[in-house]
């Protein structure tokens, strides 16, 4: 680093770490989330019942009702497995974080789906998230 370099310069040592922290706070948060789902499938899988009950399209709460609700211990699961997946996945870094970003910022559209109430937690989550993502694109190799 030269004399006068700015600080906020992206090959800063300090930037990188706050790009790999933002990285490694949402994997820590979807292993911690995807553990929630084990815990909630293990004490009753029934409290997913009424998840999609505000979705503004009906096709959604029918799908819901007819496809998760027919199997919620298994849909559950897989919900576990693949929030830890991604979890997993940008904590690793390198080309496999890539995915976990592209995994993660989709997970919330698709949250969106269900009810506006969601909107009040995706909406600010997509706003960390896909700057987050940007900024750490280019630190990302295979």
């Amino acid at each position: 680093m030269t004399k006068h370099q700015p600080l906020s310069a992206p090959d800063h040592p300090a930037e990188g770490k706050r790009k790999g922290l933002r990285r490694k706070i949402t994997g820590g948060l979807f292993l911690f989330t995807g553990g929630m789902h084990l815990g909630i499938v293990m004490a009753n899988p029934q409290y997913y019942a009424s998840f999609a009950k505000g979705a503004y399209i009906p096709l959604v709460e029918k799908a819901w009702d007819k496809i998760f609700m027919a199997a919620p211990a298994r849909w559950g699961t897989a919900v576990s497995l693949g929030e830890a997946t991604l979890g997993i996945l940008l904590l690793r870094g390198g080309g496999a974080a890539k995915v976990g970003w592209v995994g993660v910022i989709a997970f919330h559209f698709g949250l969106m789906l269900f009810s506006f109430g969601i909107w009040l937690w995706s909406v600010p989550a997509l706003a960390f998230l896909i700057p987050a993502a940007r900024a750490d694109w280019g630190s990302l190799r295979r």
